[in-house]
């Protein structure tokens, strides 16, 4: 059974927005992103409308980057991590669009890019917009501890990216970094318990949409420039890469993850970044910039996610996980 969509017309993202916190603006990649905040409150009084005042930023500045307006845009494919989405649904009371709200925890970036370039691609819609953004302070609050607690975390554990990050998937004539194809993940559970450990919950998913890929396309790893999946960080990224040795493909040469890219990597972050936020900022500023001045013409683009709610947690569920894989290419 194939999971992979080809796009006959091969849907451009014309313009994209990011936005990080000040954490993110000091790593690897914050000369990248568009909007660097000074303060991780944005001028808001919470956390919570803090992300949400992100997502509305990108979301805006994305449709700016496009040379469109809001009468363009057909369609709004966001998500996030909140519980109801709240950052995606309040953030669309902002844009008089058509509004599909989705979750697909960390990798509800890919999943939109699929699901826009879906909508596009059937010439059903001419501009689709993909969002999707994190907060530090809101995960913790909501999946771990109060930050007040000072807890202790733990060395496999990751560091929540603040920011967020936008793309205009379109029908648009030109030249343009396009989606050729997507493979819809599954969802994949290896029995990994600790809420901490998320490159070992999603790695097996990333894997699995990996390997799927390769076999709808017939396409081998160095077909593509690059393999970025979205948020597995260092630990998870090893373990992507022993469990596609042991099936005979190697990614050695071409794989990065968003998760390890983010941040300069210490004992502070462990094993690098995670969130929503994180592959939807290092897709939306760096990887996008690359395409367009060609130092990369073939990238795919794998964002994971861990499906766990606090509920499931507490109750002792194991962590099941989903990864998409799009294609994107240089092309007219």
């Amino acid at each position: 059974m194939k999971s992979t969509i080809f796009f006959k017309n091969r849907p451009a993202i014309i313009g994209t927005s990011t936005i990080c916190g000040p954490k993110e603006s000091q790593g690897n990649l914050g000369e990248y992103v568009e909007t660097r905040l000074d303060d991780d409150t944005f001028g808001e009084e919470t956390y919570e409308k803090t992300e949400c005042k992100m997502l509305s930023h990108v979301i805006e500045n994305s449709i700016l980057n496009s040379n469109l307006s809001v009468e363009d845009i057909d369609c709004l494919i966001s998500g996030d991590l909140l519980n109801q989405i709240i950052s995606s649904s309040f953030s669309a009371r902002k844009f008089d669009v058509p509004y599909l709200g989705i979750y697909n925890a960390c990798s509800t970036m890919s999943e939109a890019f699929a699901l826009s370039a879906t909508l596009v691609d059937g010439g059903y819609m001419q501009n689709v917009i993909s969002a999707t953004g994190s907060h530090f302070s809101t995960a913790e609050r909501q999946y771990r501890y109060p930050l007040e607690l000072g807890s202790v975390r733990p060395p496999q554990s990751q560091w929540t990216v603040t920011g967020a990050g936008s793309a205009v998937i379109s029908a648009k004539k030109g030249f343009y970094p396009r989606i050729t194809c997507a493979t819809i993940g599954k969802v994949t559970d290896f029995g990994i318990t600790d809420a901490n450990n998320m490159g070992a919950a999603m790695a097996p998913a990333a894997f699995r949409s990996l390997i799927n890929h390769f076999e709808d396309t017939k396409r081998e790893p160095n077909y593509y420039d690059l393999i970025v999946t979205g948020d597995l960080g260092a630990l998870g990224s090893r373990i992507l890469k022993h469990l596609t040795k042991e099936r005979g493909v190697n990614i050695d040469k071409n794989h990065v993850d968003c998760g390890e890219l983010i941040y300069n990597i210490d004992e502070k972050e462990f094993q690098g970044g995670s969130g929503a936020g994180c592959s939807a900022v290092v897709m939306n500023s760096y990887i996008y910039q690359k395409l367009i001045k060609k130092d990369l013409n073939k990238v795919l683009f794998i964002a994971t996610g861990a499906l766990l709610s606090t509920l499931s947690t507490q109750q002792g569920e194991s962590i099941p996980a989903i990864a998409h894989a799009v294609a994107i290419e240089n092309g007219v």
